[in-house]
């Protein structure tokens, strides 16, 4: 089972998610890609997987064009904000589906404060990614 995570930058959404859909079963085959990668994952959402057990430092940020002529089971795209357009692959999908969140880098205020809006969006990645596998599990064959 191949499976895309998309989104803007990167950074943040789509590299938790796939860590997380990493962590839930190793069979599938999971990567995540951006429009406009950034230079490097966010440091407050490598903190906040560092938290949750899953170490996302070493990531790197990835273009959705090295992925253009992959073909994949899924293709899910994370930006949930009317300011950011969620990127749209053209490559070779079975299904494409989106599951938004906020976007946790509009986050303002003290570390603190930013790093519990981080906290919120991460269980919510944890939440429906969790549902998508185990969804997944119930209606697809994942092979050994």
């Amino acid at each position: 089972m191949r499976i895309l995570i998309l989104c803007t930058g990167n950074s943040c959404r789509s590299q938790m998610a796939e860590a997380f859909l990493k962590s839930f079963d190793p069979r599938l085959e999971v990567f995540s890609a951006g429009t406009h990668p950034a230079p490097e994952p966010n440091p407050f959402a490598v903190a906040v997987m560092k938290e949750s057990g899953i170490d996302i430092s070493a990531n790197k940020p990835k273009s959705v064009e090295q992925f253009l002529d992959k073909p994949f089971d899924y293709v899910i795209t994370v930006c949930d904000s009317a300011k950011v357009k969620c990127p749209l692959f053209t490559g070779s999908v079975k299904k494409r589906i989106h599951i938004g969140f906020d976007d946790p880098a509009d986050a303002t205020g003290t570390s603190g404060e930013i790093m519990t809006v981080y906290r919120r969006v991460r269980e919510e990645i944890r939440r429906d990614f969790e549902r998508f596998y185990l969804d997944l599990l119930k209606t697809e064959k994942i092979s050994n």
